[in-house]
């Protein structure tokens, strides 16, 4: 494999991901306040967009991007298929788990045990569907 722009130049991490949302402010509130992700950017964009930038302490950032089609207003909440969509990871699944039950996050199914750790699928106040995993960490 060649590199396209020459050896010092590397790709380092995904930067955003965009999810496609119903309205800015109810998106916003769903993810700094149920999920307890950072509001990171805020920006006014001229003809009424808005660049949202939230995530969790350190890790990726979502940009919460308003559907502006038909066609976009239509994958809002099936960004996958009804795939899991996102991956949201833990130290603590149990706390974490409880945190977000009482901030009214709805689980589709309780917790379980994967080789790769403990998972729950939730979904987003859209329907995306997420996983909260605390990875297995054996030696």
């Amino acid at each position: 494999m060649t590199a396209r722009h020459g050896q010092d130049e590397r790709m380092r991490s995904v930067g955003l991901v965009t999810v496609v949302v119903r309205e800015y402010d109810e998106a916003v509130r769903f993810y700094v306040d149920a999920l307890g992700f950072e509001l990171r950017e805020n920006s006014v964009l001229p003809g009424d967009k808005r660049w949202i930038v939230v995530g969790p302490p350190g890790g990726t950032a979502l940009l919460l991007a308003r559907a502006a089609t038909a066609a976009q207003r239509l994958r809002v909440g099936d960004q996958t298929g009804g795939r899991v969509a996102f991956f949201l990871d833990t130290d603590d699944f149990l706390a974490e788990y409880e945190r977000l039950r009482a901030a009214g996050v709805r689980f589709v199914e309780p917790p379980r045990q994967e080789v790769y750790g403990t998972v729950a699928v939730f979904q987003d106040l859209y329907g995306n569907r997420w996983d909260l995993v605390e990875r297995r960490h054996d030696p």
